[in-house]
């Protein structure tokens, strides 16, 4: 048999300017299982916050408030839920972890996801580093873990 020898070359430039698709971080969050969920162009930390259960809110459609984000949800249709409220109730869409089934995400339109103007993050749902679970997944509104 011959003998088979490969190469290959290696080149970059210092000159040569940043794309904008460089530049643009994509942010990748796990259930606390460690399956992957969500890859999203914003870190949730940064998202504005729900008044009712401090979910992180995800745009899913351009409107007056601003432009959608652009994310990929890895997650099962779950049973829609009835939450009481203060005023009335609301019918929540859920979605859960393929592997765990925890509830990762939800909102207020019946699937697919992205359905409606906003999907909501649950507060600790998530976390950046796999098999780690979020400190925010402790923490609550009346105690304080420090």
């Amino acid at each position: 048999m011959p003998k088979v020898v490969s190469r290959s070359a290696v080149s970059s430039s210092a000159d040569a300017q940043p794309t904008a698709s460089a530049t643009a971080a994509l942010k990748v969050y796990y259930c606390i299982c460690g399956e992957f969920i969500l890859v999203i162009d914003k870190a949730l930390s940064t998202l504005p916050r729900r008044q009712t259960d401090n979910a992180h809110i995800v745009q899913c459609q351009d409107n007056e408030f601003g432009k959608a984000k652009v994310f990929k949800l890895n997650a099962q249709n779950a049973v829609p839920e009835l939450i009481e409220r203060q005023g009335g109730h609301e019918r929540q869409w859920r979605f859960c972890c393929p592997r765990c089934n925890l509830l990762v995400a939800y909102q207020s339109t019946p699937p697919p996801i992205k359905s409606g103007s906003y999907l909501y993050i649950p507060k600790g749902a998530l976390s950046q580093v796999q098999g780690q679970i979020s400190r925010e997944a402790f923490e609550s509104d009346d105690i304080d873990m420090e």
